[in-house]
């Protein structure tokens, strides 16, 4: 549900966009963090999730036949969503008291990590409602940053709410009316931080090697916490042979009617250097049967379509073709179902 407020003195402490949230944004947002074991990241994860659910509603209102895709919650303060060709990055927080927006570097200096727009959302959990504070394009931003002089603390840009555009009507005209290129993004890499376990945390890169090492990310679990118990024994029997399976749950969105499935994965090291991959996805908990029309897309580093399946009625899982990868290579796995995209990306 949206509110308009009126705004005729400009005040920063009157907002003129506020977005309701609704009782299925908390139960999603919710089933989110029960991912993560980690406490201290639990309350950013779901803060970010409850803004990227919110925003979306919002969005779809102004966009209703255009897809919307986004990440899954990260455990920054950061969240991404993609609405046709304009990337978007949400930075979500409980309070601008110092008036204040701290943006992670990597936003801003990685290419890949970059957005056309960075739209600044406050989320008041106990009164249910999100406000957009403010917007600025990546032109302007990296253009504050040089001519202002200032320097990233502890990995983040500390950014005046004062620069920001308040209006958020600007985020549709962008959108609907400036062509994508008005707002070049950087093709190259500007810094290359080594051992940045933030950078690879936010960016969603899981590295399918460390699997190897007993090494794994909170939202990747053994697959007996995450399906009915029939197909956990069906898949225990079936892979026995194989070297390291685990599985994370994906949301599809509060559109699907809070939709979950199972991305399961298993790697077996082939060699020193090769891997073999397979890929799966499964209906999660007691459930036994995709949804029908549920996508399952393997893509290449630069996004090129390698192998895609659907599933059918009555389906309990669908897996795109096993392939073996040496340690390094780049992939990515999409899960879409309708006008949802969840995309993953994965080192091996």
């Amino acid at each position: 549900m949206i509110n308009t407020q009126k705004n005729p003195n400009k005040l920063r402490l009157i907002m003129p966009e506020l977005i309701l949230l609704e009782p299925e944004h908390f139960e999603t947002a919710k089933n989110i963090t029960y991912q993560v074991f980690d406490e201290l990241q639990q309350w950013q994860i779901y803060l970010n999730a409850l803004a990227s659910l919110g925003f979306i509603q919002w969005l779809q209102e102004y966009f209703p036949e255009q897809q919307i895709s986004q990440t899954q919650p990260s455990n920054d303060n950061c969240n991404y969503i993609q609405l046709d060709k304009f990337k978007l990055c949400l930075i979500a927080t409980e309070n601008l008291l110092d008036e204040l927006v701290n943006i992670p570097e990597y936003t801003i200096n990685e290419a890949e990590t970059t957005a056309h727009l960075y739209v600044v959302i406050e989320v008041l959990e106990e009164q249910a409602e999100l406000i957009i504070r403010g917007i600025l394009r990546y032109d302007q931003i990296t253009a504050y940053i040089n001519i202002s002089g200032i320097h990233s603390s502890n990995n983040y840009y500390q950014i005046p709410l004062s620069v920001f555009d308040i209006e958020p009507n600007h985020i549709i005209f962008y959108c609907r009316f400036l062509d994508v290129d008005a707002i070049p993004l950087p093709e190259l890499k500007l810094f290359h931080p080594k051992n940045n376990l933030s950078q690879s945390l936010q960016t969603n890169k899981t590295k399918l090697s460390q699997w190897l090492q007993g090494i794994f990310l909170d939202e990747w679990q053994s697959i007996t916490a995450l399906v009915n118990s029939e197909m956990s024994l069906a898949l225990n029997i079936r892979n026995s042979s194989e070297g390291v399976k685990r599985g994370k749950i994906i949301n599809l969105g509060i559109s699907l009617g809070n939709y979950h499935v199972v991305l399961l994965i298993s790697i077996q090291e082939e060699s020193e250097e090769k891997i073999r991959v397979l890929i799966q996805l499964h209906p999660s908990g007691e459930a036994k049967f995709l949804r029908p029309n549920l996508k399952l897309t393997l893509l290449s580093k630069l996004g090129k379509s390698l192998c895609e399946v659907t599933s059918r009625s009555q389906d309990n899982y669908i897996q795109v073709n096993p392939f073996h990868g040496e340690k390094g290579k780049q992939f990515s796995v999409e899960v879409s179902l309708d006008n949802i995209k969840i995309k993953e990306d994965f080192e091996i």
